[in-house]
């Protein structure tokens, strides 16, 4: 079983996004499950990446080669696979995972959650998908679903799951698997 991790390429500001990061990755290990995502070593998705591997779990990453030019992959993975762009990445990472999960993170994280949540609305896939709410970071954005379903704009599976700790998310994503 593998969960796929959306996460900033960045830390950010708050040093409690940086801990929930690597708590993420080590769970994620601690409880027999693989990491799958974006493979890079810096920010919160090394941070993911670095934890699981500690802890003794597998970790997949899936890279575009432009960001392998830039010196960006991280080098000390279970298994590193190299594709063409951004969509193929994500189109990747959702083949290689059965549940995703997304820690705070930019316009990329943003880019990656919504695309999952289009292709899940569309029937595309019935994957659960979480948000680690840390220190309410992504309150605003659960705020705006509930608003898109009041006005109509929403249907089918469009139910995120979302926690404000580690365990807790992963609990309920896990509970959504469909075997």
């Amino acid at each position: 079983m593998n969960i796929a991790v959306f996460c900033g390429a960045n830390t950010g500001r708050d040093p409690g996004i940086l801990h929930a990061a690597q708590e993420m990755g080590r769970t994620i290990a601690q409880r027999g499950m693989g990491v799958v995502y974006g493979g890079g070593h810096v920010g919160l998705m090394g941070a993911v990446a670095d934890a699981a591997l500690q802890a003794g779990g597998p970790v997949i990453g899936v890279i575009p080669g432009f960001m392998m030019e830039k010196e960006l992959a991280h080098q000390q993975l279970t298994e590193l696979i190299v594709v063409k762009d951004m969509h193929e990445r994500k189109m990747r990472m959702h083949e290689l995972s059965q549940a995703v999960v997304a820690l705070p993170g930019g316009f990329g994280t943003m880019d990656e959650v919504f695309e999952l949540l289009t292709w899940r609305q569309l029937g595309l896939h019935a994957k659960p998908i979480g948000l680690l709410n840390v220190n309410g970071f992504y309150s605003p954005l659960l705020d705006q679903v509930v608003r898109m379903e009041q006005d109509g704009f929403l249907h089918g599976p469009t139910r995120i799951l979302a926690a404000n700790t580690v365990d807790a998310l992963l609990d309920s994503v896990l509970k959504e698997v469909v075997a």
